[in-house]
């Protein structure tokens, strides 16, 4: 589900329900990750092993050797060097996304239940305009919880902006818009940065493409940030 919206040069891994049922059991943690969940509670735990598990698995396809996966400032996972990539769970979903840091800049992926949001919650998180555009999707798509899918795009650009800047993004720093494919369950978004964007190889980036889709009860977003002058790594 997820790799679909990523481009090719990506490896994500994804672990429904039959995957997580059994819990954290079998799933090997390095002592330095037990440590961090040894007292956080059995749902925390399992989610923690899984999403690691999955991003292990991605780090093979790579050809990477498997490692600690550890939280860094603000809970940004510690990739292993020469990949750059993104994690992202909920209840009975887990996925991550990786790729080689010559291939794409930055890139962040999000999964939330596909439901309405908490009382209060959109008022917390989006623009004026973006209440407007959510109201006219919601009248044309109304079987799409769309506050929802603002929220896990948010989420999404704050994960890809975070390890090219080392600043937090608030919600308010970013407007995002959204497109629609035909079949109203997938499509595009754009982040319109409403801040000084990170500078990528040496030009400074005013927004973030991404994808999203509404599937099996999720709703799932990703942001790719790609060089602007191609792969630095080539001639």
């Amino acid at each position: 589900m997820i790799e679909e919206l990523l481009p090719e040069s990506v490896v994500a891994v994804e672990a429904y329900d039959a995957d997580t049922a059994g819990g954290a059991d079998g799933i090997e943690l390095y002592p330095e990750e037990a440590e961090i969940v040894a007292r956080a509670v059995p749902k925390r735990r399992r989610e923690f092993a899984v999403v690691r598990a999955c991003a292990r698995r991605a780090m093979e396809k790579l050809g990477v050797p498997p490692r600690p996966i550890l939280p860094g400032e603000r809970g940004a996972p510690g990739w292993p060097e020469g990949l750059t990539g993104s994690m992202t769970h909920c209840d009975g979903y887990a996925a991550a996304a990786l790729v080689r840091a010559t291939d794409l800049a930055s890139l962040g992926i999000d999964a939330e239940p596909h439901s309405a949001l908490p009382e209060g919650v959109l008022e917390a998180i989006a623009l004026p305009p973006e209440e407007a555009r959510l109201r006219r999707l919601t009248a044309g798509h109304p079987s799409v919880h769309w506050d929802r899918l603002l929220f896990s795009a948010k989420e999404s650009v704050y994960k890809a902006w975070f390890p090219l800047t080392g600043r937090w993004l608030d919600f308010s720093e970013a407007d995002i818009e959204v497109s629609v494919d035909p079949g109203g369950h997938t499509g595009g978004l754009r982040a319109e940065l409403l801040v000084p964007g990170p500078v990528v190889d040496g030009r400074r980036l005013t927004a973030f493409d991404g994808r999203w889709s509404v599937r099996r009860g999720l709703v799932v977003t990703s942001v790719s940030v790609p060089f602007p002058r191609g792969n630095p790594a080539r001639p």
